[in-house]
């Protein structure tokens, strides 16, 4: 069975911490959803009749904006996956979802937010596999908007 993906090892976070990103970092996610939610790990977050990834994953959304907003983020960009124009053959993604962060601090302090973890549990259910790579923002001279 392959190895998935949900959530960061102590090593990325480090790294991740590391790299010293200043300014407004962007995730982006690619996710990959169960056919059922599986909400073995959070029995209490469990919806009365069984639902799809997809459907837990925006229960997910829902729970989480409100403190995504609060810390200053925002998602950026939602949009349904597909087959890959330039990648492995056979690798799925079913959603790619972009989120905006004031800062890699801004980051940290809403990821250990309670309320906000206390609805983890159906991002967990969701997914059979994800991969989230922080973004820093780069700007050379011909990518600058001229006025």
């Amino acid at each position: 069975m392959p190895i998935s993906h949900l959530e960061p090892s102590q090593a990325a976070g480090r790294a991740f911490v590391m790299r010293g990103l200043e300014g407004p970092v962007h995730m982006l996610n690619l996710l990959r959803f169960r056919a059922v939610a599986d909400y073995a790990g959070a029995p209490s977050l469990a919806p009365a009749v069984p639902v799809s990834g997809e459907q837990a994953f925006r229960r997910y959304v829902e729970h989480t904006l409100p403190y995504l907003r609060a810390s200053g983020g925002d998602v950026v960009f939602l949009g349904a996956g597909g087959p890959w124009l330039i990648g492995p053959d056979g690798e799925r993604w079913d959603m790619a979802m972009l989120v905006r962060q004031d800062s890699v601090d801004a980051f940290l302090a809403f990821a250990a937010h309670e309320s906000y973890l206390a609805g983890l549990g159906h991002r967990t259910a969701a997914l059979e596999d994800s991969r989230l790579l922080p973004l820093a923002v780069m700007t050379t001279p011909s990518m600058e908007r001229h006025a």
